[in-house]
């Protein structure tokens, strides 16, 4: 659900400096608040207008929070489903569904109680037991039927037994609730063409398959499918096989519905089963007999809002097919992009849900970063295919499994259709460095034991950052250390020996070990799961420090304010990749199995131009610390070299190792940095949101502002000429769609002239001809300031502009902003006033109005 190879190589001096220098920076920002004191942060098309035993006595209710596993009394086989959510066109609510399910089932132990998942459903008509099987007519029959809401389950109490070894089949018939909540079987409103519709889908990830039909809702209890769904003609059903027959039914009162029967599925997890009932359109491709079709609003298919997502997901799916060397195992794969779903997207197989923003794009919208954004989502979802729909993870606590190899693929994916992107840095960018801060303060595992997940944790927690990036971080240094060769085949090597079925993760690294030890170029100094199982199941992360004099590398967990918790399971030490070089050459990749080793051939010499860089293709999954004697090397260096260009990758902040003295000096050269690459990264550590306002009042503002603008200006120059001349020429450069907003937001928040000159001027611009559009790289910016230095008709216009019947939601959002951007309190206050009025319950219009005026006139007072 859902956001390589050899790793990142950067050029020689570039990657040596670049480490150094964010390091510096950040520590100089530190510095500097310790010294004064009191120191203190893309385009969317326009949318539509989220167990025991069963023998008695019952097992306790669990404990909030905790999640009831079943008993493994029986093993699910195949279901018949039925489903008819009693929905019309244009119908008032309440809405509701009834179904009827009977599931096969192989009895593994004697019991004489069946327990199935089963919530917020009620019991239509009898519960029946027939078998076994091999006895024609046999039955056993059902004493009662126990719903425990509490636990989710199902409790079908028997007269007799079932004997392990024989099949059975469970009939029963259900009713539920169709809410508008976005899980489970839900419904949802939208427009479309001007008209009223809605629609139903279902979102059954991690436990809501259970609210839909009582079933065996583990991951690991896999079954077939045969479904059927009964519906209003006017609608089209999907599901995750193609249908097979279109039948009709009468209902009880003599009402006509259809009936769309699909075929059998494969082996799969109740989680990804996947019903859609709608009157869209699509559009379709064929890739290598896989039908490929996308379905949306009528009016988004009829502008093209979806021929971006259909042109890319064929050609991704033959990539993953021919990098993986397993084919995709179904004949049809439906994407359909829903105006409102609680997910980017949701990877059911042969039936993916979106959120439409997240799948479509205008036709004349030529930007990278709006095509990279829908690729790395339906890369991601696709990954999925193989990573979670082929093998599953036999219970969420190694949920990583699906959803970290799903993300380290969504960039394959992604950089194969759109190759203007930098695999290396946007996978840097997105993931690991935003984990890498968010991993220092999280207690949490990659990989948790499965009591500790059924007893004390929300499934949902689980679909978090360490899961999907910390996840994708660790497969990526996996990768870089045993080569993508060797990785991609012991990856193939996994997914055929578990297809259709279950996995943990020492079956991944049992594969990978196979591999390892079947060749002798890539030689590894611990057994693969002593190795990965370092990464996976302890907290947190290391930092390195490297003393030149010694020659001495030290390893301890990395910790911030916030996080001083130990792993004390693991003695905080990992083992260690670490790749580095020498004064400009790449050097033999080494080991830190210890917490503290000293490598002779890291020892310097008295040399300036002697020095040495950890981690140089950033595939480490840790940070990097070093002693002075290097960084003052880095930063000769860099004073000297002009050409440098360095990746001011965060390899190490939040601790103050560095002098002040070395940290300003390496901060000097940033005045010849115009990658907006590493630009972000500087802004983001120095200049976070949340600390903006309080960072203007105190004394170290002004020297922030003096010190950063000197070194600013070049570069804000430089894209303040493409705003004036003409932003589309951008349109190829990602790191200027993604980043640029944060610059300019940053040198007009620092009080930079023309940065204010050029928003009023272009919010102008929009004043007085509002056909005329911002940049959209820079409209919230432009908007902000335009407002803030303007008067009462600069903010009129943007409430008139965020009323205007036409607007999309994200120019609401980006006009919601920038009317609070006013500086005028009255006009702040006017704005909540406007906003506020249409939830004042009680009182007339009159009182209302006269409430908004007397406040405004005593503020302005």
């Amino acid at each position: 659900m859902g956001t390589r190879g050899g790793g990142l190589y950067v050029g020689r001096r570039a990657a040596a400096v670049g480490a150094a220098l964010l390091l510096a920076l950040l520590v100089a920002l530190l510095a500097l608040a310790a010294l004064y004191g009191r120191c203190r942060q893309e385009a969317a098309p326009p949318p539509s207008p989220r167990a025991p035993g069963p023998a008695a006595p019952p097992p306790p209710a669990p404990a909030a929070g905790s999640v009831r596993r079943l008993p493994r009394h029986l093993l699910p086989l195949h279901y018949d489903l039925e489903l008819w959510p009693r929905v019309r066109p244009g119908q008032a609510g309440p809405f509701a569904f009834t179904g009827q399910v009977n599931i096969t089932v192989r009895c593994l132990q004697d019991t004489d109680a069946v327990v199935l998942h089963s919530a917020g459903l009620r019991s239509r008509g009898a519960a029946a037991v027939r078998g076994p099987l091999s006895e024609p007519g046999a039955a056993v029959e059902v004493a009662g039927l126990r719903q425990d809401e509490a636990g989710e389950v199902a409790v079908l109490e028997l007269r007799g037994r079932l004997r392990a070894g024989r099949r059975y089949v469970l009939q029963l018939g259900f009713q539920g609730r169709l809410e508008e909540d976005l899980d489970g079987l839900f419904l949802t409103r939208y427009t479309d063409r001007g008209q009223s519709s809605m629609l139903i889908a279902s979102q059954m990830e991690p436990t809501y398959a259970r609210r839909v039909y009582p079933c065996f809702d583990e991951p690991a209890m896999k079954a077939t499918f045969n479904i059927r769904i009964i519906h209003d003609p006017s609608y089209v059903a999907l599901s995750n096989m193609p249908a097979i027959d279109v039948s009709e039914v009468k209902d009880e009162n003599g009402s006509l519905w259809t009936v769309t029967t699909f075929n059998t599925s494969l082996k799969m997890s109740t989680y990804l089963t996947a019903f859609v009932i709608c009157d869209f359109d699509y559009v379709t491709r064929t890739e290598r007999g896989n039908e490929i079709r996308i379905w949306a609003r009528k009016e988004a298919v009829k502008n093209g809002y979806v021929d971006y997502a259909v042109n890319i997901t064929g050609p991704i799916f033959s990539f993953l097919e021919d990098i993986l060397n397993v084919s995709y195992p179904l004949p049809k794969t439906d994407l359909v992009a829903l105006p409102d779903f609680g997910a980017g997207g949701m990877e059911n197989w042969g039936l993916m849900i979106f959120q439409e923003a997240s799948l479509m794009n205008l036709p004349s919208d030529e930007f990278t970063s709006r095509k990279a954004m829908i690729a790395l989502i339906v890369s991601h979802e696709l990954g999925h295919q193989w990573f979670g729909n082929l093998v599953t993870m036999n219970w969420w606590n190694d949920l990583w499994l699906n959803e970290g190899l799903a993300s380290y693929f969504e960039y394959l994916g992604a950089t194969f259709v759109e190759p203007k992107l930098s695999l290396d840095k946007i996978f840097y960018a997105h993931v690991v460095q935003p984990v890498l801060r968010e991993d220092s303060e999280i207690a949490r595992s990659l990989s948790e034991s499965e009591d500790k997940i059924k007893g004390s944790f929300s499934l949902m927690s689980l679909f978090d950052n360490i899961t999907y990036s910390k996840g994708a971080s660790i497969t990526w240094m996996l990768s870089g250390f045993l080569t993508e060769k060797l990785f991609i085949r012991a990856l193939t090597s996994y997914l055929k020996e578990f297809s259709f079925s279950n996995a943990n993760q020492d079956d991944l690294w049992t594969h990978i070990q196979m591999v390892v030890d079947a060749q002798d170029e890539v030689q590894l100094p611990a057994p693969v799961k002593q190795i990965m199982d370092s990464w996976t199941c302890q907290n947190g992360f290391p930092v390195l420090t490297l003393n030149l004099t010694s020659g001495t590398i030290r390893q301890e967990q990395f910790f911030n304010k916030n996080n001083r918790k130990s792993t004390d399971s693991y003695n905080n030490t990992w083992i260690i990749p670490i790749s580095w070089m020498r004064n400009g050459s790449s050097q033999p990749l080494t080991w830190l199995d210890k917490s503290s080793k000293m490598f002779p051939e890291m020892q310097v010499s008295e040399s300036d131009y002697d020095w040495i860089l950890l981690n140089v293709n950033l595939s480490g999954y840790y940070r990097v610390n070093y002693d002075q004697l290097n960084l003052k090397r880095l930063a000769h260096l860099l004073e000297n070299d002009p050409k440098v260009r360095s990746y001011l990758f965060s390899q190490a902040y939040d601790f103050g190792y560095v002098p002040i003295e070395t940290a300003l000096e390496l901060t000097k050269y940033l005045a010849r940095e115009d990658e907006l690459f590493i630009w972000n990264v500087v802004l983001l550590n120095l200049i976070p949101e949340n600390l903006e306002s309080t960072l203007k009042n105190h004394e170290v503002y002004p020297l922030l502002k003096k010190y950063l603008l000197k070194r600013m200006l070049p570069i804000y120059h430089y894209y303040a000429g493409f705003i004036r001349q003409n932003a589309d020429a951008l349109e190829d450069d990602y790191f200027a769609q993604v980043y640029l907003e944060k610059l300019l937001a940053t040198a007009c928040w620092l009080g930079l002239q023309d940065c204010l000159d050029l928003s009023s001027e272009l919010y102008a611009k929009w004043r007085d001809n509002p056909e005329y559009k911002i940049p959209f790289l820079i409209r919230r910016t432009v908007c902000c300031y335009g407002v803030a230095a303007g008067s009462d008709k600069e903010w009129n216009f943007a409430w008139e502009m965020y009323n205007h019947t036409n607007s999309v939601e994200e120019d609401e959002d980006i006009l919601l902003y920038a009317m609070s951007c006013a500086k005028e309190s009255w006009l702040l206050y006017r704005f909540a006033c406007h906003r506020n009025m249409s939830s004042m319950k009680n009182g007339t219009n009159s009182n209302k109005q006269f409430f908004c005026k007397y406040n405004m006139w005593a503020i302005r007072s």
